[in-house]
């Protein structure tokens, strides 16, 4: 079922090759699945892990989607989410670079810059304005994606400036509302078309906040309440069925790569709008 994830691996600590191997085995392919051309050049994942791993990187996510075709799963589409040792800052956040491959043909090898809020351990992937390195699967692939690795590392700087600076910003409850809406038009848009489907939860609801430290009312605190409970879930709401009957359901987390990625792009291309708007 492409699309859809087993959950990921995350113990807190860099992730060792006995745990992916146990957990996200796609990682360890070296050849493609049989429904690829001769043309196709398979990326073994774990080849480019042990590169960046020299060069001080370490994985601390990882997950692969499922499939219901036999003989598939050490092929699927997986994500990775990699930390360099050196960047990490006192506040709890760290720069990161995300990989995303496969060797079934589902996905080109993407690597795509992140942040990482300890507190909640929440992965964010940032937006369209920072470089993400696409690598087909032919020629010299594996070379390219180590290279691609570091042109993603060259944001990190700036990646890092820019999340300060929405710190530096202060939102009203209006202006967070507005975050909120527009995150849940992405989260739940059948909820927001004519006669669509009821969502489980309010806009409002991706507001709530889950720690003390969320109630301030920075722009950057608001992107990261309104991310995590975008994407994590397990807010308590009711929906109204066809006949009118109401029922009590939690959202659910957001689990497939492509889905998350998605989201999380957009949700920080929302918050780089708010900081523009307020800034004029």
């Amino acid at each position: 079922m492409r699309g859809m994830s087993n959950g990921g691996l995350a113990t807190g600590e860099a992730l060792t090759n006995d745990q992916l191997l146990k957990a996200v085995p796609s990682i360890f392919a070296t050849e493609a699945h049989e429904s690829r051309s001769d043309r196709f050049v398979p990326v073994p994942t774990i080849d480019v892990l042990d590169g960046l791993r020299k060069e001080g990187f370490d994985a601390f996510f990882a997950q692969q989607a499922r499939t219901r075709i036999a003989g598939k799963a050490e092929f699927t589409k997986h994500m990775m989410r990699l930390r360099h040792r050196s960047i990490t800052n006192a506040e709890g956040e760290a720069f990161e670079i995300v990989l995303v491959n496969a060797n079934d043909g589902t996905s080109s090898y993407q690597m795509i810059p992140g942040y990482f809020r300890f507190v909640c351990a929440n992965g964010l992937m940032v937006g369209d304005t920072f470089n993400e390195v696409k690598v087909r699967h032919s020629g010299n692939a594996t070379s390219e994606v180590i290279e691609g690795a570091f042109t993603v590392l060259d944001d990190a700087e700036d990646i890092t400036e820019q999340v300060q600076a929405f710190k530096g910003i202060t939102v009203s409850d209006a202006e967070r509302t507005i975050l909120a809406e527009a995150a849940h038009q992405l989260r739940f848009p059948a909820a927001h078309k004519e006669d669509g489907k009821q969502a489980p939860v309010a806009a409002q609801r991706l507001l709530t906040t889950r720690r003390t430290d969320d109630r301030a009312s920075d722009l950057w605190t608001a992107f990261n309440v309104v991310q995590e409970n975008t994407l994590k879930g397990g807010l308590s709401g009711r929906s109204r069925n066809a006949e009118g009957r109401t029922r009590r359901q939690r959202t659910r987390a957001v689990g497939g790569i492509d889905q998350n990625k998605a989201l999380n792009r957009a949700l920080w291309a929302l918050t780089e709008r708010m900081a523009e708007l307020k800034a004029t």
